[in-house]
């Protein structure tokens, strides 16, 4: 039951990636839909949280040797891809202290970090980091 679960929770974290990632390169109206309206916080920041953590889960829901790692190679990959995960889970809280909002929009004229330009730039870097991270790993 548990290698059926596995399966399950695989396809379904490659379903989630995959819906994901069609939205947002097809930049779908749903992407702008406010779930709540004060703060705004649109779908596409929960579409692109669920796209980031599905990747890192499907990967170690698919590969048995990262799940019960044997050697010390297995162990560090696995251990890099669980860190991926965190930080894919920590997304949302973390681009919300960068921007100062939930619909993660950044200024130019902020006077502080948060909000400003160079929480902007960080907000990418993170984002692309964790985007990047699981597909990069097995390089490692």
């Amino acid at each position: 039951i548990i290698m059926k679960n596995r399966k399950i929770g695989f396809w379904l974290s490659l379903f989630v990636f995959l819906i994901a990632v069609f939205l947002l390169v097809t930049g779908s109206p749903l992407l702008t839909f406010a779930l709540l309206e004060n703060p705004v916080f649109p779908l596409g920041n929960l579409i692109t949280w669920a796209g980031l953590a599905s990747l890192p889960l499907a990967i170690y829901l698919g590969s048995k040797s990262l799940e019960s790692p044997q050697s010390k190679v297995f162990r560090l990959l696995s251990r890099l891809l669980k860190a991926s995960l965190v930080l894919a889970l920590l997304w949302v809280p973390i681009c919300a202290l960068l921007a100062g909002n939930l619909s993660f929009s950044f200024s130019g004229s902020a006077p502080s970090f948060q909000g400003g330009q160079t929480a902007m730039r960080i907000f990418w870097i993170y984002t692309y980091s964790v985007a990047a991270a699981p597909i990069f790993n097995p390089i490692l």
